[in-house]
């Protein structure tokens, strides 16, 4: 059975069958929104470029993702551009940019991806926590999400990561070494209190809730409240969150790469190429134009799915 009201879907104007499934009831009203599915359609051919794009651009060219080819530079350090072996043109290293870009797809989605869901988690614990319990932990958890977010973070990132990078070691005892984990772990420092701060305010609302009330009143403790209650109804904002939060941690990591503080020079991503391109755009316009393509198609896919998986959870939107 549907678990919302027919009031309510009749208030929406959504024409469905009664006795809907939740996860029918959603798709019925996800499917409606052509953007988000194409942007759920561009994620899936994005993850697949990640897993398979570099090694099967290196079969079709027959071009190591860092071989330099010194033919397609010319006497001056000036790249040369696409041509039928070099479908993306070389880069400054005379390297091919397809391939680099292909491979790029897996480095900008896996900071992305991983950076996110472990700021996810730890928003939503430190959200959950603080709304629920109130009191010392809401002030003090709550406080600490502010500090995060009122520090400047670009800068405040520059500093950790430029830190971290001057030894093999990196930082945290050799916990965080230079090159993605660092990368991570900074995005991750900086994108929790978005979290924490939404998950935050779900949670005031539902632990007001009549079925909390209920659970309360059986003598179930807070473990079992807020596991079983609470966070099955947190799972629309942190979907939600989760999905518009990886674009940003992609921009991130390209930010970083650009001001040469991202990845390591021989692993590919799109803010790395972009950053290569910043002395040469002027001349060799495919540096900028291939990676920036796909960085906005990447930021543009997961704002559009995230907005439809607003929409189709949130029984109170009018579509």
């Amino acid at each position: 059975m549907s678990t919302v009201p027919v009031a309510v879907e009749a208030e929406i104007g959504l024409e469905v069958a009664p006795g809907l499934s939740p996860r029918q009831l959603f798709w019925s009203r996800f499917k409606q929104d052509k953007a988000a599915l194409v942007g759920g359609v561009i994620i899936i051919v994005l993850v697949l470029l990640a897993i398979f794009g570099g090694p099967l651009a290196v079969r079709m060219t027959g071009h190591p993702e860092n071989e330099p080819y010194f033919s397609m530079v010319d006497d001056f350090g000036i790249p040369k551009g696409p041509n039928s072996s070099f479908w993306f043109g070389a880069d400054a290293a005379g390297r091919d940019l397809f391939v680099r870009t292909m491979y790029g797809a897996r480095t900008s989605l896996l900071v992305g991806i991983v950076a996110s869901g472990i700021a996810v988690v730890i928003g939503t614990i430190i959200g959950i926590l603080a709304g629920y319990f109130g009191g010392f932990a809401d002030t003090t958890l709550s406080r600490g999400a502010d500090v995060m977010l009122a520090v400047p973070q670009l800068l405040i990132s520059i500093g950790i990561v430029a830190a971290c990078s001057t030894t093999k070691e990196g930082c945290a005892g050799g916990l965080i070494k230079p090159g993605l984990s660092i990368v991570i772990a900074v995005i991750v420092l900086f994108s929790w209190p978005y979290v924490a701060r939404v998950i935050r305010g779900n949670t005031l609302s539902l632990k007001e809730k009549e079925f909390v009330e209920a659970s309360r009143s059986i003598g179930a403790g807070s473990t079992r409240i807020i596991g079983g209650d609470v966070l099955p109804n947190l799972s629309a904002p942190i979907i939600v969150l989760a999905t518009l939060l990886v674009p940003q941690s992609i921009l991130f990591e390209a930010a970083l790469s650009y001001l040469g503080l991202g990845v390591p020079p021989d692993v590919a991503s799109w803010g790395q190429i972009l950053a290569d391109a910043s002395g040469l755009y002027d001349v060799a316009w495919w540096l900028m134009v291939f990676p920036g393509v796909f960085l906005i198609l990447t930021t543009l896919a997961f704002n559009l799915l995230g907005d439809g998986l607003r929409d189709a959870l949130d029984v109170r939107t009018d579509r």
